[in-house]
């Protein structure tokens, strides 16, 4: 394995997960009696350029042809969109005439919110059920990966974006570089690309290994994305420190090297080598959180299992995925899932093969406890579940470390 970023082949083992399927390859009934593929989840990190990466094991092609993920099914990552549309409007002083380009734009959750303001848009979705749900809305999309070529194409019929948004796409494609170029051909010169990813600094810091899965092929520092978008000729001129996904990073990267560059890139290049992220030695304590989070999980499931105590899981996320076959997690802990999206309904999670039902069946059974995979959206899904609270039932959130939600948490919440 040579690093993907600077063909170094130094490359070091950081956290082993064992061998998974890939975590949106849902089970239909039919697939239950048949057999199921593995690939090792095994993260390393380049000794040279520190960037942490997995081996390229599956193609996009292979994840996002189809995909079951619509992001419009989370309420707060509509109103994040929505707010990012408003603040960039402001902030690049968009209008009629601009050009906003959205690369894995999904089912035009931001995209939406740029048609309602009369901007000039386009979403570049390679899922073609997902993009079916954006055309629905009215929100322009192309099928397609983007690559170079498709960039060139799309800058010669509609013209150079002032705006190109990559939200939590940079992650997925394993040709960081052609990538990199793509996002810079469809940029005006004086245009800006905004980059939303999962910020590795939080990966390491608190222990999130279920944001490891094979779709994704890297994961970022502010410096190691610095330097993959410098080579395509973009400089980092600002950035954000976001809670979502269990922290991010939104980097703002334009073509024009002369644009000044905002102290916060400063600030979280300092926060990341305070953490010891500059240096290899920073990420060695990553497989004993792994290790921690298992036990805690495990005893808990266990002992509820004991008592006599029915328990279900809510939310079918990829990163529920992970931590389902890393921890070992069947229906004999976890009697089934619910989750709000009907492409997942009546299907089964892969490798774990839990049953995923809709959301009213927690109503209609009263499960004791409920396990929440997305537990970067405790402040949304414990508002929207707290009438588990009426029949004495509680959430659990699995990391950064398990916290049990009594009924009048859930109250004190919403009040």
């Amino acid at each position: 394995m040579r690093c993907r970023l600077c063909n170094s082949e130094r490359i070091a083992s950081v956290l082993d997960l064992g061998a998974t399927p890939p975590c949106e390859k849902f089970l239909s009934v039919g697939d239950l009696d048949l057999p199921e593929v593995t690939y090792p989840l095994h993260l390393r990190l380049c000794d040279e350029c520190l960037l942490l990466q997995l081996p390229a094991l599956i193609t996009p092609e292979e994840t996002f042809t189809e995909y079951a993920y619509f992001s419009s099914y989370s309420d707060s990552w509509v109103r994040h969109a929505a707010e990012f549309v408003t603040a960039a409007v402001e902030r690049l002083d968009l209008g009629p005439e601009s050009f906003v380009v959205e690369v894995a734009s999904n089912d035009g959750y931001l995209l939406q919110h740029a048609v309602a303001r009369g901007l000039r848009c386009l979403g570049i979705e390679p899922s073609v059920n997902v993009g079916a749900a954006a055309l629905a809305k009215n929100v322009p999309t192309v099928t397609a990966f983007l690559d170079e070529d498709l960039a060139a194409r799309v800058r010669a019929e509609h013209g150079p974006a002032d705006l190109v948004v990559a939200n939590n796409v940079f992650a997925h494609i394993p040709d960081i570089l052609g990538f990199a170029r793509a996002l810079r051909g469809l940029l005006a010169d004086s245009g800006t690309v905004s980059i939303e990813v999962h910020h590795a600094l939080n990966l390491v810091r608190h222990g999130q290994f279920d944001t490891i899965y094979h779709e994704h092929f890297q994961y970022y520092t502010l410096a190691s994305a610095q330097r993959a978008l410098r080579e395509a000729g973009l400089t980092v001129v600002d950035v954000e420190l976001l809670g979502t996904h269990g922290g991010s990073l939104r980097v703002w990267a334009t073509a024009d090297s002369a644009r000044p560059v905002s102290g916060d890139v400063a600030r979280v290049l300092a926060a990341e080598a305070d953490a010891g992220l500059h240096a290899a030695g920073g990420y060695a304590d990553m497989r004993a959180a792994a290790e921690t989070v298992r036990a805690e999980l495990l005893g808990f499931l266990l002992e509820q299992r004991a008592l006599g105590k029915r328990v279900v899981g809510y939310g079918a996320p990829g990163k529920g995925n992970t931590l389902l076959n890393y921890c070992g997690i069947r229906s004999d802990l976890l009697e089934y899932i619910v989750d709000r999206s009907p492409y997942k309904h009546g299907k089964f999670t892969p490798g774990t093969r839990i049953p995923i039902h809709a959301p009213d069946r927690i109503e209609a059974d009263r499960p004791d406890v409920v396990l929440v995979l997305p537990w970067n959206l405790e402040t949304e899904l414990t508002e929207q579940l707290r009438y588990v609270g009426e029949w004495g039932g509680v959430l659990v959130y699995p990391l950064p470390t398990l916290r049990v939600v009594h009924p009048n948490e859930i109250e004190s919440r919403v009040s």
